[in-house]
């Protein structure tokens, strides 16, 4: 990791969960770390309890469905950070609604956050690579469900926006390929995650209950950004193109 001491790490949705794990185990391995989120509050506060540590964190408000607030985060880093080494798609959304009587919103909501929210965060930091001829590392925090669907989890368009990280991002390896980039892109897939998200869906505690079922014990964020470090640590001619974390009894 010694290589990325210094260097710049955008997160996305870093204000809890997965996201904040991963933003203060890359704070202290040494990296400058932006994260991106609504919630500025809760990134100021995991920002004071990382003083002291060998990296920083850099809290940017950020609506990930909203481009222009992207463009402007972007900005914000190439104007008083340097250019980005690192960028992590965490950022993810479910709701609690159905395929067969389901809200559009809520379709359009975790479609916005979990792909098109992706690809612009993706396509900036490829741009600012490029244009500062930074072989960097692109993870994109997927799910199991980006690889198969669960009749055990009602999880209704959420699995269908995970297959489209995993093809994004072997649609993106290709494109790397035959541009013969040395950007490095990963898709790492966790399975049962003890963080907000089913409870910020809607999800009911007894629903909530049934769904880790079988399943414990889960995983904790720190699981994760445990292999974030992995990927960061591989020697440049290493892409992990994928990197599935399960807890030992996932079943669903």
């Amino acid at each position: 990791m010694n290589r990325w001491i210094g260097k710049v790490a955008i997160i996305t949705g870093a204000s809890s969960g997965i996201g904040a794990g991963i933003a203060k185990k890359l704070v202290e391995e040494g990296m400058t770390v932006v994260g991106l989120a609504r919630r500025i509050d809760k990134m100021e506060e995991l920002a004071r309890t990382l003083s002291g540590k060998r990296g920083y964190l850099y809290p940017v408000k950020c609506d990930i469905t909203v481009e222009s607030d992207i463009l402007d985060a972007f900005q914000y880093v190439k104007n008083n950070l340097g250019p980005i080494h690192v960028l992590v798609n965490n950022a993810g959304v479910a709701k609690n609604t159905t395929l067969m009587n389901g809200d559009t919103e809520s379709w359009k909501q975790i479609l916005d956050v979990n792909v098109m929210g992706l690809a612009i965060t993706t396509r900036e930091a490829i741009k600012d690579m490029i244009e500062n001829q930074i072989d960097g590392q692109i993870i994109n925090i997927n799910s199991v469900f980006g690889h198969r669907v669960s009749q055990n989890v009602p999880l209704n368009i959420y699995p269908a926006s995970k297959f489209a990280v995993t093809a994004f991002t072997e649609s993106l390896r290709y494109e790397f390929c035959n541009a013969k980039s040395r950007i490095k892109v990963t898709s790492l897939s966790p399975g049962f995650v003890v963080t907000e998200i089913f409870e910020a869906s809607g999800i009911s505690a007894e629903s909530l209950a049934e769904l880790f079922e079988g399943n414990l014990p889960a995983l904790n964020p720190e699981d994760i950004a445990a292999g974030v470090i992995y990927i960061l640590s591989t020697p440049p001619n290493v892409m992990v193109t994928e990197l599935g974390i399960q807890p030992v009894h996932q079943v669903a």
